[in-house]
């Protein structure tokens, strides 16, 4: 209220520095004060009405059913510091990005070159036909077709086949034949030599030149003989078939890659095919079947068209849009359906996204239970919730020691693990030596360590979630693809790591892990007797000092590193810890 008074005085002087209260003021300075009052006043009820959602960094974010402030921006558009969203490819991604038919030109047809025997190919001045004649008369020759276009068969005269297709050429001659035959006559034709064409090429391609060919061959034959067109420069969709002069035919290449038709007239000597420079263009990327570049038809375009030319994934819901405008770099993100009326321009780039939350999770079960495997459940279901829907045996599955599966659990240990691998190599492998003695021992060093890293790098974690706390289960909330183990019970103890004999043991009250390990054979020369683990069946790793063996319980026992290095011993100890509540695996060193 306070700043809105205060408005209220500053526009009171800002219109008059003589008047001392509104009576004062004309009835035309008045009316302008209280429209500007209205306005200051509407605006500072929005403001209280729609607060900022996080105007203070220990506010919590919008509860469900709240809606976005009216005054937030959604969409940023500022042009001063450069190209927008330029992250969101790599410059190895960009780069791999090739113009949409680009795999055309890469000598597949440079080695097919049509024989002219097709039906279609129109007999040209200079072709030699195959003529057999008998019945009434004999011929058998070989005709040439002269310059005008004619055959000269004996006895009959010349015969115009200059444009008769191969189809029809039979019964074009043995029509002229009974003209003056009309006894019984049998006639036999074959188009026997093509008279080549030489074709220029130029244009955006990569080697303009003149191509020799023969009048059916396409025209894509001839283009990648000039080795097809310049993927930065020329236009897959604008090319001419220029003929004394005149364009005769305008092909559009993204007919023949979408559709497979290509449609042509017969190639004629002197004939030139011209690509002109590429047209607008527009960069696809994201969840379709294929990154491209694609040249649109105009200089704008829809996103319908673009839509229409990419091969999208199942579920595509989002488009992003980035470019730039005549006021600068600008990125939108809309839904699909907004998307087809968006303008395109040349330059955009567009990403499509599969970006529907959805409503459901799908949860897998394993070990022992009755009935089904797969689960789909409501986003956020909790673990006690469904596990009060599974049937089980009591008898048979040990409840108690539930775990859970993971994927981001696993993706987070191997990261942890790859950190600790790096950094063990950083510290140890090529330190400096002072003396020839260092050296050899660092030599010694280095090579335990490449062996042990290169072995740690292949262990994949299973992502094990403990969900238990004081033999309690937890009610965390359950994830999409997460894998519930139900372990079955078991009277026996795993015995496994540096042990001579590793082996399942019946579970004995009171037995304790060493006793446990003498049965097993005892310690291996490697062992490390100080590091004994015990691996609960719901997945949690405890120290063996300090546990109570329980029935299911598997004993690891860990190497000890063997390294004068009591640093580096350490860092392998820690890593080998790392390993083996990942995999439950003692890794050999």
């Amino acid at each position: 209220m306070k700043q809105l008074l205060a408005t209220v005085a500053l526009l009171t002087f800002s219109f008059t520095t003589t008047a001392q209260s509104l009576s004062d003021l004309s009835p035309q300075q008045r009316e302008q004060l209280e429209q500007r009052m209205s306005q200051q006043g509407s605006a500072a009820n929005t403001s209280a009405a729609n607060p900022q959602v996080f105007s203070q960094a220990n506010q919590s974010p919008l509860a469900s059913g709240q809606q976005l402030p009216t005054q937030s921006r959604t969409n940023w558009r500022t042009g001063t510091y450069g190209p927008v969203m330029e992250e969101m490819l790599s410059e190895e991604d960009r780069q791999a990005i090739q113009p949409f038919g680009a795999e055309l030109f890469t000598g597949g047809f440079r080695g097919l070159r049509s024989d002219g025997l097709n039906p279609g190919y129109k007999i040209m001045p200079g072709d030699q036909i195959t003529l057999k004649v008998w019945g009434a008369t004999e011929v058998e020759s070989v005709l040439p077709v002269d310059a005008q276009g004619y055959v000269f068969i004996p006895s009959v005269g010349p015969v115009k086949v200059q444009g008769t297709t191969a189809g029809q050429l039979k019964s074009v001659i043995e029509g002229a034949i009974r003209s003056v035959y009309s006894s019984d006559v049998k006639v036999y034709t074959n188009v026997q030599g093509i008279q080549p064409v030489a074709v220029m090429v130029t244009g955006y391609v990569n080697k303009p030149g003149r191509y020799a060919g023969v009048p059916s061959d396409s025209v894509l034959y001839f283009l990648d003989q000039a080795a097809g067109i310049d993927n930065e420069l020329g236009s897959y969709r604008q090319i001419d078939l220029i003929r004394d002069g005149k364009v005769i035919k305008q092909f559009d290449l993204y007919s023949f890659l979408t559709k497979g038709t290509l449609k042509q007239p017969q190639l004629e000597e002197g004939d030139t095919l011209l690509v002109h420079e590429r047209g607008s263009k527009v960069t696809v990327y994201g969840d379709v079947g294929r990154s491209y570049h694609y040249e649109l038809e105009e200089k704008v375009a829809t996103g319908k068209d673009i839509e229409n030319l990419s091969q999208l994934k199942a579920g595509v819901s989002h488009a992003l849009l980035v470019g730039t405008r005549n006021n600068g770099p600008v990125a939108d993100y809309v839904t699909l359906s907004q998307f087809e009326n968006v303008p395109v321009k040349d330059g955009d780039e567009i990403a499509f996204f599969a970006d529907k939350r959805p409503e459901q999770i799908v949860v897998q079960l394993e070990g022992k239970y009755l009935g089904q495997s797969y689960f789909v459940l409501p986003k956020n279901a909790r673990l006690m919730e469904f596990l009060n829907t599974v049937s089980i045996d009591p008898k048979e599955t040990d409840y108690k020691n539930i775990s859970i599966r993971r994927q981001s659990v696993a993706e987070r240990q191997k990261k942890a693990l790859e950190e600790s691998l790096d950094r063990l190599e950083q510290t140890y492998l090529g330190a400096p030596s002072s003396t020839a003695e260092e050296a050899s021992i660092r030599a010694q060093e280095a090579q335990l360590i490449s062996q042990f890293v290169e072995k740690a790098r292949d262990v994949k974690p299973s992502g094990r979630l403990v969900v238990s706390n004081n033999d309690q289960l937890v009610d965390v909330r359950l994830q999409h693809g997460d894998v519930i183990t139900l372990p079955a019970r078991t009277d026996s103890v795993l015995v496994s790591g540096e042990v001579y004999v590793p082996q399942s043991a019946v579970y004995v009250d009171n037995k304790d892990v060493y006793q446990y390990i003498e049965g097993a054979g005892g310690f291996t020369n490697r062992a490390d007797d100080d590091r004994i683990l015990i691996v609960r069946q719901n997945g949690e790793v405890v120290n063996a000092d300090n546990a109570q063996l329980r029935p299911g319980d598997e004993i690891l026992v860990l190497p000890a590193v063997s390294s004068k290095n009591v640093q580096l011993a350490q860092s392998i100890t820690q890593i080998l810890y790392q390993i083996a509540v990942a995999t439950k695996v003692a890794l050999d060193l």
